[in-house]
């Protein structure tokens, strides 16, 4: 791996791999997931939530998304002014977003991607008691590591320890909030250190939550997270209300409903390939989709119409002619 743009690229390639990887699993709900980075990986992973729209939720162990700011500008399409995810950012004590430029030659070349996060909930934790290396948990094993990191005014390495132990407590709570909708886990986030008795001097918490969010297919995705596939055209029509611009794109949703088809997610699919038929009714591919989601559901009857709406609206279309002789085969199979 490289230092440079070239290797955060690489790296966000490496993050979506695995989440392909993943979704081959028997055991992985692929509607939950969420991207952890510690360091070089907190931009790589920053990288690969602009690009993967798999990602739910993102969580950075002091990463470098922090420290990196001009390749985040070089990029071209990592835009943390316009994402809308959910973000959890440990920083580590001794160093200030204002000291920054003091110690990166390149802090000013960019956004500072946790000021631009105002369109997703941004919690910051400050880890006063945390150098850098203390984020990592094969560094808290390792004694070597503990004789080079250079303590400050009065934090030990118990301190070290706590503060490991605080963050992984934080990160608990927050994918409980975002990924398994837990409201007492989201209140926890909201509250202040000192209401869960966590001593003072050790880290200042601050929830920032998302402002006007924009309105595109991952904010669409979020507000079907907490309202349910079967409300898929009515938040659609309710976001297309307040952004007249805003349209869904065919082969996005057409792609995303092909993985929960995979994933083993059918109601789910048939939901958004009917809200793909309502948006483009003279779309031969959608009514094409449908009908292959119904099938696979069992659905015969309604599969058959849909075939057949799709070679009404292209004769020619001859996926649709294989799938319905398919379907009419089994059919007569069964009798």
């Amino acid at each position: 791996m490289t230092i440079d743009l070239a290797g955060a690229n690489t790296q966000a390639g490496d993050i979506s791999y695995l989440i392909g990887y993943a979704q081959s699993l028997p055991d992985t709900d692929m509607s939950k997931i969420a991207v952890a980075g510690y360091s070089w990986g907190g931009l790589a992973a920053l990288f690969a939530a602009a690009r993967d729209n798999r990602i739910d939720a993102l969580v950075s162990l002091d990463g470098s998304l922090r420290y990196f700011p001009a390749l985040v500008k070089q990029s071209g399409d990592v835009q943390p002014e316009h994402m809308a995810l959910p973000l959890l950012a440990f920083t580590q004590g001794e160093i200030s977003l204002e000291d920054e430029q003091r110690y990166f030659k390149d802090a000013s070349q960019g956004p500072d991607v946790l000021n631009a996060w105002t369109h997703g909930d941004l919690i910051t934790v400050h880890m006063l008691g945390l150098a850098h290396v203390e984020f990592s948990s094969t560094n808290q094993r390792n004694e070597s590591m503990w004789k080079l990191v250079s303590l400050k005014n009065d934090y030990q390495r118990e301190d070290g320890i706590t503060g490991y132990a605080l963050m992984a407590r934080y990160t608990l709570q927050f994918l409980d909030a975002y990924l398994k909708h837990d409201a007492s886990a989201l209140a926890y986030l909201q509250q202040t250190p000192a209401q869960h008795g966590i001593p003072a001097h050790t880290i200042t918490v601050n929830f920032r939550p998302a402002e006007g969010a924009p309105a595109s297919i991952d904010t669409y995705r979020d507000a079907l997270g907490r309202q349910g596939f079967a409300h898929a055209v009515e938040v659609y029509a309710s976001m297309q209300k307040e952004n007249p611009d805003f349209k869904l794109d065919e082969t996005a949703i057409d792609d995303w409903a092909q993985r929960l088809i995979a994933e083993d997610h059918v109601p789910e699919a048939v939901a958004l390939l009917k809200l793909n038929v309502h948006n483009h009714p003279d779309s031969d591919s959608a009514y094409r989709s449908l009908g292959e989601a119904y099938a696979r559901q069992g659905n015969q009857s309604l599969a058959r119409a849909s075939y057949q709406h799709a070679l009404e609206k292209n004769p020619h279309d001859s996926d649709a002619i294989q799938d319905l002789k398919e379907l009419q085969s089994q059919s007569s199979a069964k009798k």
